[in-house]
């Protein structure tokens, strides 16, 4: 929940920078800043996403916002299940699992966030946890072309402390040796990112890890010159 109308610079130079890079960027405002940034990056290698969806494509859902409003303002993914939205608003991995299929029917693909709080760590459930919710989190109809898994460990988001990186590397691997078991082959080409507390200052050394494919970044991505930083990190 970050973001007005004049904070659109930065969107403006975080899609120059774009153009520079050997990641694809996306840069996922809030909703009332999504038009104007799919115009702001139209013609740039930049892509818009939303931050959430609705499992519905229209109907009495007062204050939600459907996938197919999101594809119209220009959106070419969303983000699901994010850490933020399962606690604040109780979201299960099921309801996750509905709105994925819902951004695949209006064309979108799904980031879907998995990770575990402090104390599943501190209880050695981490790979129970996340693996449980890519499980039900993630549909049956998934493939790289529609679908991200982003890991992204609760206490580490917004606090600057991250997993080491024998953790993370532990983490992303038993997430792809899962989606390789559900999807076959195509489970090696979805793409598996790492987000919690990336930053300039660490994310070549994030990169480096194996199976990292590339990071969600928080607040990190608010200035242009931050998100430039990263994305000149990518190897």
């Amino acid at each position: 929940m970050n973001g007005l109308l004049s904070d659109l610079n930065e969107i403006a130079a975080i899609a120059v920078a774009a153009d520079d890079a050997k990641a694809e960027a996306i840069i996922c405002p809030p909703a009332t800043l999504i038009d104007r940034a799919a115009s702001i990056a139209r013609g740039s290698k930049l892509r818009i996403g939303g931050q959430d969806c609705h499992v519905s494509s229209a109907g009495a859902h007062t204050g939600d916002i459907a996938a197919d409003m999101l594809a119209d303002l220009g959106a070419a993914s969303v983000i699901l299940g994010h850490s933020e939205r399962r606690a604040d608003h109780g979201e299960t991995s099921a309801l996750v699992a509905a709105k994925a299929a819902a951004a695949y029917r209006a064309g979108l693909t799904a980031i879907i966030c998995v990770g575990e709080t402090e104390d599943e760590r501190a209880d050695g459930k981490t790979l129970t946890v996340v693996e449980g919710q890519l499980s039900a989190s993630v549909p049956d109809d998934a493939c790289a072309a529609n679908t991200v898994i982003a890991y992204e460990p609760v206490w580490a988001i917004g606090t600057g402390r991250i997993p080491t990186e024998a953790e993370i590397a532990e983490v992303h691997a038993a997430l792809r040796g899962a989606v390789i078991k559900r999807f076959g082959a195509e489970g090696r080409e979805i793409r598996l990112l790492y987000g919690g507390s990336v930053k300039p200052s660490n994310a070549a050394s994030l990169f480096a890890i194996a199976g990292v494919d590339g990071a969600l970044v928080g607040g990190a991505s608010l200035k242009a010159s931050d998100f430039a930083a990263i994305l000149r990190a990518v190897p």
